[in-house]
């Protein structure tokens, strides 16, 4: 973690975050000195914390020499893992979306009101959304509009209707949009249908025309027109939550969603996979997993029982929904499924590329779980075995990957529409393609397979 100023807390001159010495901190600038005594003496700040929905902190002491504009210095709990809206399944970025509004109403009901309505603003925590930041909140002045209206917008509304009734697939226009889905965009991209539903029609289509038609208007009596009282902003966030709720995606039908079934093992050898992957996490004894390629979670839940922390990444939108939704079913606080491609993974985005940092930079894991995965980049992807072991190498100590022969069935799907140019894809092959980087702990073959399961440690 970088010493100083955080490479995403620049834009909001109330304060900023800060490492120092591995811990995070938050300054709160003089300039906002009003609103925090506001939001602190309402009891909103309390409230919010109690019901889990605002992140804690602590006013601390500073732990360098202050800067002018210093007015107080937090110390917020931390969160273990960044991750980001792009990343996130669309019950994800629903639950977050949903978490915003309800703050939002509880703000108005203090005098209060957000000033920001980011989705960037939003952390997973224990399988719950939470909200971080803590000066996003502002006094409201009466008749004053909600600022963060369009905000909202671009980041909850516009993608989730667009996961929802085009493609889940387009979530992804986060990565390519900082500030949101612009809404002239969206609408352009939904179906005709959309606009049947009257709160759609109105918090798009008619949100984007009308931000095209005053993009320049500076005449203050139009401002004051624009006005609403307390009772208006909470209609319109009824309205919003109202329209999030009706949004639904169903995560069926994808190849990877069922990909459990008809495997290249019956129940019995699924069972002794299962066992044999509990064994060497147990050896390893880690605090934190990754799971690459963990399709819905089976084996995140058994890493789950043994580590405080899980990632459970995934490329296929329908299995980490699912993932998602059994985690919350079954209160599983230590998992954290996100959307993943190895091949492409999340790049460094924003001002300079660093102000969203790349996914493998927010953190380290002490094992990694590499399971049904090595013929899915070899052979469907091209990536050599050698660059594959490289890249785990340089991720993490600890390793539990599954080589899965070209007999395999899964494997064979895989060669029946393309050409076998991949004479090093064997057991042989991947071994020697690993040794460099790797020491194998264990070997051991599958049984009711031709599956090859590993324990490895990263040499020194």
């Amino acid at each position: 973690m970088h010493e100083g100023p955080l490479a995403a807390s620049f834009r909001d001159p109330s304060g900023f975050v800060f490492n120092h010495e591995g811990v995070l901190y938050r300054q709160v600038n003089q300039v906002y000195a009003g609103h925090y005594a506001e939001l602190v003496g309402t009891g909103l700040c309390s409230r919010l914390q109690e019901a889990g929905l605002l992140i804690r902190h602590e006013e601390v002491d500073p732990p360098v020499a202050p800067d002018a504009a210093h007015h107080l210095t937090l110390r917020p709990d931390p969160v273990a893992f960044v991750s980001f809206p792009y990343e996130w399944c669309f019950g994800q970025l629903r639950e977050a979306a949903l978490l915003t509004l309800r703050i939002q109403r509880e703000a108005l009901a203090a005098g209060m009101t957000l000033k920001d309505a980011s989705a960037y603003n939003v952390q997973f925590r224990g399988g719950e959304p939470v909200f971080i930041d803590t000066l996003s909140f502002e006094r409201r002045e009466e008749g004053a509009p909600w600022v963060a209206y369009g905000q909202f917008c671009r980041h909850f509304l516009a993608p989730l209707v667009l996961m929802s009734l085009s493609d889940v697939r387009l979530g992804r226009l986060l990565a390519l949009h900082v500030d949101g889905v612009p809404l002239d965009l969206a609408s352009a991209l939904l179906p005709r249908r959309a606009w049947l539903r009257p709160a759609l029609f109105a918090h798009l289509w008619l949100h984007a025309r009308y931000q095209r038609r005053h993009a320049s208007d500076a005449d203050p009596e139009v401002a004051r027109r624009r006005s609403l009282s307390r009772k208006q902003l909470e209609n319109l966030v009824a309205s919003l939550e109202g329209a999030v709720r009706r949004l639904e995606w169903d995560p069926q039908g994808t190849e990877w969603a069922d990909y459990y079934d008809g495997d290249s093992y019956g129940d019995e050898g699924f069972a002794a996979k299962r066992d044999r992957v509990a064994a060497h996490l147990d050896a390893i004894a880690p605090e934190t997993v990754w799971d690459l390629g963990a399709n819905t979670g089976v084996f995140s839940r058994i890493a789950a029982e043994r580590c405080d922390r899980v990632v459970s990444f995934d490329v296929d939108p329908a299995c980490v929904e699912r993932n998602f939704r059994q985690a919350r079913e079954e209160g599983d606080k230590q998992i954290l499924p996100l959307l993943l491609d190895l091949t492409n993974p999340s790049p460094g985005i924003g001002w300079a590329n660093r102000e969203r940092p790349p996914i493998f930079e927010r953190g380290r894991p002490d094992a990694i779980l590499a399971l049904a995965l090595i013929h899915h980049l070899a052979i469907s992807n091209n990536v050599p075995l050698t660059r594959v072991s490289r890249f785990l190498a340089d991720a993490t100590d600890h390793l539990v990957i599954e080589f899965v022969p070209k007999a395999d069935p899964k494997v064979k799907v895989l060669l029946a529409s393309r050409a076998d140019v991949f004479p090093d894809y064997t057991q042989e092959g991947f071994e020697a393609a690993f040794a460099p980087d790797w020491e194998v702990l264990d070997a051991a073959a599958l049984s009711g397979s031709e599956r090859t399961l590993y324990r490895m440690r990263r040499r020194r």
